[in-house]
């Protein structure tokens, strides 16, 4: 096989708001970076009941069809002002479901959204659709915030100054996190960034009697996390990708939240099905805290898509 069949495939779902701008531009720099295909997505929302056969409705649509061809036309006006070529799709209806079904269609890779900025992830690009494309995507979603009046720094480039030169993982040992390991290494080689492992160990832990876990038990526990760290850092080494690991106290995600401002992190790479991951709905979850939060793009892995060849960088840690 050759030609655009064997380049990734990445779809961006814009909706054209100034909050979709940035989204737009990190869409444009993986698709230089990794020579993948780009796809933009637009749906026209057109809500089920309504009857697209009465006159009202189909001028309605006709509006709504004229704009977003023409800021379809735009949009790929100005990929190709940075030498990215693309394919446009239009979709009418529920745009959670024609996001799925642009996914399944395309059989993407990545999907990118973007997200306002202050007020979190209810106001996610395409509304609050985005948790049901998050927690049910067929590859991973990368959601860009942008709480900034300022869209690009001016660089020149495909890539407009973004980078992806340090990236922090959160692991918890489940299997959905020791995938985001994976998919985080295969970001680390395409980019040549260096990843910090990083595993939150919670204030409080309890025995079966509900008791404490006492200052000894506790210690053996961070030296026994602290060395599966050690071992997976060591197979990430090995694979040539500069590596580091932290083991942190605090709760969750606002420890997290911490050590990608600290370090500071580029991306933050999480599994969604863990112990702690976006749940049936996203109340409450280490995951949504996260993503409502950060102020670097985050990259949510629930079934993770490699390219044909792709060799495991933890080859002795199943999945």
């Amino acid at each position: 096989m050759s030609g655009e069949t064997d380049r990734p495939r990445i779809l961006l779902a814009t909706d054209f708001s100034k909050w979709a701008l940035r989204a737009e531009e990190y869409a444009c720099c993986l698709a230089a970076t990794w020579r993948a295909t780009l796809t933009v997505l637009t749906v026209l929302e057109f809500p089920p009941g309504m009857n697209p056969e009465y006159p009202v409705n189909q001028v309605y649509l006709g509006e709504l069809m004229k704009a977003g061809t023409k800021q379809l036309v735009e949009l790929k006006a100005r990929a190709s002002s940075r030498g990215i070529a693309l394919h446009t799709r239009i979709a009418t209806g529920i745009p959670c479901e024609e996001v799925l079904a642009a996914v399944k269609a395309e059989d993407s890779d990545l999907v990118i959204v973007g997200t306002k900025g202050k007020s979190g992830l209810e106001h996610v690009l395409l509304g609050s659709t985005a948790e049901r494309v998050i927690r049910t995507a067929p590859c991973p979603v990368l959601t860009v915030r942008m709480d900034r009046e300022e869209l690009s720094s001016g660089e020149a480039g495909p890539c407009g100054g973004i980078s992806f030169n340090r990236i922090l993982v959160p692991v918890d040992f489940s299997d959905c996190s020791l995938e985001a390991v994976e998919y985080a290494a295969l970001m680390a080689q395409r980019h040549s960034a260096s990843l910090t492992l990083l595993h939150v160990l919670e204030p409080v832990s309890y025995g079966l009697d509900f008791t404490l876990l006492q200052s000894g038990k506790r210690e053996e526990m961070r030296e026994r996390l602290t060395a599966r760290l050690g071992d997976m850092t060591q197979a990430l080494v090995e694979a040539k990708i500069q590596t580091g690991s932290l083991v942190r106290g605090g709760t969750p995600f606002e420890s997290i939240l911490d050590s990608a401002r600290t370090i500071p992190a580029d991306l933050i790479v999480m599994g969604t099905h863990g112990r702690r991951g976006l749940s049936h709905t996203l109340s409450g979850s280490v995951a949504e805290a996260v993503l409502r939060r950060s102020h670097c793009p985050v990259l949510t892995v629930r079934s993770p898509k490699y390219g044909p060849g792709h060799r495991r960088v933890l080859p002795g840690m199943s999945i």
